[in-house]
Order: C-alpha cells, then sequence, then structure tokens
C-alpha cells in the first residue's frame, strides 16, 4: 500500500508541475503502436487489440466472436451455409471482403461448407484473395488456419485432400462467412 501512495503522490506532483514543450522537432515525431494477435504475431499497420475487440463484440453475435475473433469453431452439420446451393458469393463476416465463389463450393461430407479455391486465386497464387494460411498446431498435429487478410478473423482451415484441379479443401465455418446472391 506504502508503494502505491508513493507512486500515487509522484503522478499528482507531477500533474501539477508546470509542462515544458518539447523542441518542434520531437513534437513532430508519430509513434506507432504494434497490434499484436492471439498468436503473439506484431503488425505496425493495425491498431491496437483492445480497442477493435470491443467493436467486434457489438458488431458480432456471440457465436460469430467466438469463432472468427476466438478462433472457434461451430459444430458440424449446424451451418447455415452447409447446403446452400444458390449462386453467389461468400464473404467475411466481420469485414465483408470477398473470399469464395459458389461456383468452388463442394460437399465433401465433413459438416462444414467446403471449397476447393478462395476468390481470386491464380494457378495456385492466392496473393490476389483476401485469405491468410497461417500454421496451427492447436489441435495436436500440423495444420493450417485460413484467416481473412483485411480483418484477421479465423474462417477455418485448409487440408491437402480436396478435388481436382486444386487439390484443396477450405473447409470454413458458415458464420464466419454472409452469402450475397448472384443478381439475375
Amino acid at each position: 500500500m506504502a508503494r502505491f501512495l508513493s507512486r500515487f503522490s509522484s503522478l499528482l506532483i507531477k500533474a501539477t508541475a508546470p509542462r515544458r514543450t518539447l523542441p518542434a522537432v520531437k513534437n513532430s515525431l508519430k509513434r506507432v503502436r504494434p497490434f499484436y494477435t492471439n498468436s503473439g504475431l506484431g503488425s505496425l499497420t493495425r491498431y491496437d487489440d483492445t480497442a477493435v475487440e470491443i467493436d467486434w463484440k457489438k458488431k458480432l453475435t456471440p457465436e460469430q466472436y467466438y469463432v472468427t475473433r476466438e478462433k472457434g469453431t461451430e459444430l458440424p452439420f449446424s451451418g447455415i451455409y452447409l447446403n446452400n446451393t444458390e449462386a453467389g458469393h461468400y464473404h467475411c463476416v466481420c469485414c465483408e471482403a470477398p473470399l469464395f465463389s459458389s461456383e468452388t463450393k463442394y460437399n465433401p461430407g465433413t459438416g462444414w461448407p467446403s471449397f476447393y479455391e478462395a476468390q481470386g486465386t491464380c494457378d495456385r497464387d492466392e496473393s490476389n484473395t483476401n485469405i491468410l494460411r497461417r500454421p496451427d498446431n492447436s489441435l495436436g498435429s500440423a495444420g493450417t488456419e485460413v484467416l481473412c487478410r483485411q480483418c484477421d478473423a479465423h474462417l477455418g482451415h485448409v487440408f491437402d485432400d480436396g478435388p481436382q484441379p486444386t487439390g484443396q479443401r477450405f473447409c470454413i465455418n458458415s458464420v464466419a462467412l454472409t452469402f450475397k446472391p448472384t443478381s439475375k
């Protein structure tokens, strides 16, 4: 308690002391605050995680928040897009970035919507897509997590047991997606 009072009184003294202005050169420098994801990787282009997290809790349902922000998984065979056969595009539920086309959707019987290719892929080059791949060892075995490139939302995982032409199976949680049908 004494340590607390000592620090508190020193803060009061500093607050009441006259302020000195720094030279113009030092005042013009901007500080960049790194953003740290759950995996501990820092980014100098994003905002502080605590400020962003509050907005996600307001925007998303509790299940969407659990899956996309806390890297959860919905129950198999429970997603609203599992059996969707309409033509259109699947977008990130958090930021509306286009992720997958219904033309690449198929049903492997796993219980989650699956796609063999991300929207914007050109000859296995995913640099023009809105997805990122990240190694994931959280389930006890080596896997690859799929994230939204725009907002770092957890979408699902990708496996190498999909159909041709890619051999990929993007196993994506329905609650991480919104669907926009193609206008006829």
